[in-house]
């Protein structure tokens, strides 16, 4: 690989040395050599202690090199502290250069171990200071240079010519902003590495993103790798487009599709681009209205046909066999299906599968997900159908926004290369970002080797602590019959020594962090609200943290004082604390590999903040005051309970929860397909309605609640009867909306005009 220069920080080495404050020969050489370092431009971090060295090792990634005396710590025959603080660098980084200061004669009974984890040994009283800070150097060196994975060194390399170009983008490089008083301040902000990065597609040192070829092809067989698929693309445009070049892949006119009612609407766009024929398969939700997985009874061949047959839009299709099934997996809440078990069951009835992994990326990376995901095993060994997995590398991995993976095992039908990449080529840029890119493969390189581990066990451990803070704080308040927070998990977890059970929080940090049955959704365990899910079936990923707020009961009853957790949401966006999702009495918080203590410790600081002004009804003014800004003359003079009280009375008058539980878990009507629905809009054959026009019409765009954008109807289906669950729900949401302006709620295909929904309906 062609050399460059890469060194936007310094080299940053560490010496762990206990003799390097000794005023004798040793001591003397390892301050010689440190002068050395510091002389070459080196940033020198001494440790005089294996574990302070450790320390310094988990908590700081940028470390280039490590220098590690061979008699530290000596006493321990098991594990001392030198092998430990070694073992400790290897779970974090295979890659990075660390040479052992030891003398010739102890070297031959270092053991095999060790020696495959060390990169070379360094003799303090034998070679000049200069000669080993060289050969520290050079291996730093080869270290930074082969950091980068394939494309985004082609990328970097590239930025580093300075070249004159003559095609797009038409900034060349940020040139163009320097023209302009405004230009220039958006230059300072962002800096010119990425300008320079920006490039077009006419650079052929970079590749195509469209035929897949040069540094880019190499990126992509570089992810296949690293995420075990046969093969895998780079999307620049979301998982919504990741989403829509499967289906438009595998799927065409009439044909029949198995669609998992949770489902994003990016795969209502591919059933309106193909013009299929949907059957759904409807998932199950709990008393708080989360969404479970679809039954596994429901995938079986039987079931399966029986949904095909009774399906109106089906009766027409070209042929009663499914082409393409798509699965969500995990839920926007976290519910992760066993894979294995779901392909026992449908694998024999679809050929191809889609499970659409958008927050779930980094499962194949900790073996606490084992066979709960899309790429699960070796794909050496892969039989079965063919199978698809998207990924949204930005959402819990660390990928750009939009940066998305397509990976693909092909099976019984595989879908070749050439076909895939004619749907891959429709739906794709021509001039893709190509920061995107190669963010898109640093998360991926983030995640090879023992840095995947390390980064999701981390993500694990952080969300494994929080919730057990959470649970104690609840417990000490339960305990003096006050009210607090809960989050949503086992209350009990079996210790598999004793098989006695024991309190969430009394448990070790370690067991829940490994253990993948605490997180297992076992039957007749209360706290899930499935009560007939099969055992072993579905998981809850731990660091998909839904914080439960009072006010409805495990029986999915109302109780009779609570705190809708949207003004809990509004309290902490005041506080710069912004969660992901948040339901009637749920909001959920993602432990990415960005989460750290202190960001969680703030979250639980504000949660004992929200619960002493609730207690003592601080005022609005206070607690919500760009709410009261906003609106004086409604929430002027109210103090937090106030509007808690006022919210909650009002959620049970609508019976919000209720209804969107009845909406919810049956089916609308399905009249035409959702291709057709779209040409009756297209053609203006539409009227815009309100809620009380619209019994037994046909909807004609989708009608998407945000979050988590699940469609509560698709495109051709109908309306149903005025008291009907469908528009019953959308009534409610309206007249909440009339009464608490602030807190209105987004859905997708609702226009509101002067404080009241209207949809388009065919006519």
């Amino acid at each position: 690989m062609q050399r460059f220069e890469r060194r936007l920080r310094k080299f940053k080495v560490l010496i762990v040395y206990d003799k390097g404050n000794s005023d004798n020969a040793p001591g003397r050489a390892a301050r010689k050599l440190t002068d050395e370092l510091k002389a070459k431009d080196v940033i020198v971090i001494e440790s005089f202690s294996a574990d302070d060295g450790q320390a310094i090792i988990t908590s700081d990634p940028s470390i280039d090199g490590a220098l590690i005396d061979w008699d530290l710590d000596k006493g321990d025959e098991e594990c001392t502290g030198v092998q430990c603080l070694i073992h400790a660098t290897r779970c974090r980084n295979a890659e990075m250069p660390i040479f052992l200061l030891a003398e010739r004669t102890v070297a031959s009974s270092i053991s095999k171990d060790i020696m495959k984890d060390v990169t070379d040994f360094v003799w303090l009283l034998e070679d000049s200071p200069a000669f080993i800070a060289g050969r520290v150097l050079a291996a730093v060196e080869r270290y930074r240079e082969e950091l980068f994975p394939p494309f985004s060194s082609a990328l970097a390399l590239f930025s580093q010519v300075y070249e004159y170009s003559w095609h797009t983008p038409g900034h060349t490089g940020g040139t163009a902003f320097m023209k302009s008083p405004v230009g220039i301040a958006f230059h300072e902000a962002f800096g010119e590495p990425m300008f320079r990065s920006d490039l077009s597609i006419s650079v052929g040192e970079l590749g195509s993103l469209l035929d897949h070829s040069g540094p880019i092809g190499e990126s992509e067989k570089f992810a296949a790798r690293v995420f075990g698929a046969h093969r895998s693309y780079t999307v620049t445009n979301g998982t919504s487009t990741s989403n829509r070049i499967i289906f438009t892949a595998c799927v065409t006119q009439d044909e029949v599709a198995l669609v998992d009612r949770n489902c994003h609407k990016s795969l209502e766009h591919g059933m309106t681009l193909t013009g299929c024929r949907p059957v759904f398969l409807t998932p199950c939700r709990n008393y708080l209205g989360i969404i479970g997985p679809i039954h596994p009874e429901t995938l079986e061949p039987e079931a399966i046909a029986d949904a095909i047959g009774r399906n109106r839009l089906a009766a027409k299709a070209k042929s009663k066999k499914p082409v393409l099934a798509v699965i969500t997996n995990s839920t926007y809440d976290g519910l992760t299906y066993n894979v294995k078990s779901v392909l026992s069951r449908i694998g024999g009835t679809v050929p191809r599968i889609h499970f659409d992994e958008a927050w779930y990326g980094c499962a194949r990376f900790n073996p606490i997900y084992a066979d709960r995901f899309a790429m699960f095993g070796d794909p050496k060994d892969w039989v079965g159908p063919t199978v698809f997995a998207t990924h949204s590398t930005h959402k819990l991995l660390a990928a750009l926004s939009q940066a998305s993976f397509i990976h693909v095992r092909d099976g019984k039908q595989p879908m070749e290369h050439g076909r895939f990449n004619e749907a891959f080529m429709m739906h794709s840029s021509t001039s893709p970002l190509y920061s995107i890119i190669a963010s898109n493969e640093i998360s991926a390189a983030m995640m090879d080797g023992p840095g995947g581990l390390a980064l999701t066990t981390e993500s694990i451990q952080e969300a494994v602590a929080f919730r057990k803070m959470i649970a104690r704080i609840k417990a000490e308040y339960d305990a003096s019959q006050d009210w607090f927070f809960s989050t949503w998990q086992a209350d009990s977890v079996e210790d598999p020594g004793t098989g006695q059970k024991m309190r969430f929080e009394d448990a070790s940090d370690e067991f829940l962090s490994t253990d993948p049955d605490c997180w297992v959704l076992h039957p007749g365990d209360d706290w899930h609200g499935f009560p007939d899910m099969e055992d072993g079936y579905c998981m809850l990923d731990p660091i998909k943290v839904s914080v439960v707020t009072p006010g409805m009961s495990r029986e999915g009853k109302l109780e009779r004082n609570g705190i809708p957790a949207t003004v809990l949401t509004a309290y902490l966006d005041e506080l710069g604390i912004v969660a992901e999702k948040t339901t009637d009495f749920t909001i959920l918080f993602l432990f990415s590999i960005g989460i750290t203590k202190g960001k969680w410790g703030t979250l639980v600081n504000a949660l004992l903040s929200f619960k002493e002004d609730y207690d003592t009804n601080a005022p609005l003014s206070m607690t919500l005051p760009a709410l009261v800004g906003a609106n004086p003359q409604r929430y002027g003079g109210m103090g937090l309970k106030d509007l808690s009280d006022q919210m909650f009375r009002e959620m049970a008058q609508l019976k919000t929860t209720e209804w969107m539980d009845r909406a919810f878990s049956q089916l609308p009507e399905p009249d035409m397909t959702p291709r057709d629905a779209y040409v009756k809009l297209v053609h203006n054959r539409v009227a815009h309605l309100p809620l009380d026009k619209l019994a037994h019409k046909v909807v004609a765009t989708g009608v998407v609640p945000y979050p988590p954008g699940i469609p509560l109807m698709v495109p051709g289906e109908n309306f149903g009867d005025e008291d009907g669950p469908y528009l019953s729900y959308m009534r409610a949401l309206e007249a909440f909306d009339r009464q608490f302006p602030g807190f209105g709620h987004d859905t997708h295909g609702v226009e509101v005009e002067a404080g009241s929904y209207r949809l388009y309906g065919v006519k």
